[in-house]
C-alpha cells in the first residue's frame, strides 16, 4: 500500500487525517471511512473502497495506491470530484494515472 504524497482528504476526514492513516496502515477496522485508489483496470478513473475492505487478505497483498481518504461515501464522491478536476486541469485528460506518476507515492 502506497500513499499519494499530496493526499486528497475530505473536509470531515481532515480533522482525523493522521489517525485514519495510522489505523489503515495497522489494518484496524474503521466504519464510515473510505479510501480512493488508482484503479485496478484501465476502464475506471478511480476506485472507492470502504476502509474495512483493506483488511481482507486480497487487499493486504494488493499494490494499492491511495489517492484520498474521506469520512462517508458522499464525502468520498466530493474528494473524487476534486481529484478528477485537478487531473483535468493538469493533464487536459481524465487519466489519473498520468497525473500520479510513480514518484508521487511514498
Amino acid at each position: 500500500m502506497e500513499w499519494y504524497k499530496d493526499l486528497y482528504v475530505g473536509e470531515l476526514a481532515e480533522k482525523r487525517k493522521y489517525k485514519i492513516i495510522n489505523k489503515i496502515e495497522k489494518h484496524k477496522t474503521q466504519i464510515g471511512i473510505y479510501v480512493l485508489t488508482l484503479p485496478f483496470n484501465n476502464e475506471n478513473v478511480l476506485d472507492i473502497y470502504p476502509s474495512y475492505i483493506l483488511n481482507q487478505k486480497y487487499y493486504k497483498k494488493a499494490d494499492l495506491k491511495i489517492m484520498g481518504i474521506a469520512c462517508g461515501y458522499d464525502e468520498a464522491l466530493e474528494v473524487m470530484e476534486r481529484i478528477i478536476m485537478d487531473c483535468y486541469h493538469i493533464t487536459n485528460q481524465f487519466k489519473i494515472t498520468k497525473m500520479a506518476s510513480k514518484e508521487s507515492f511514498r
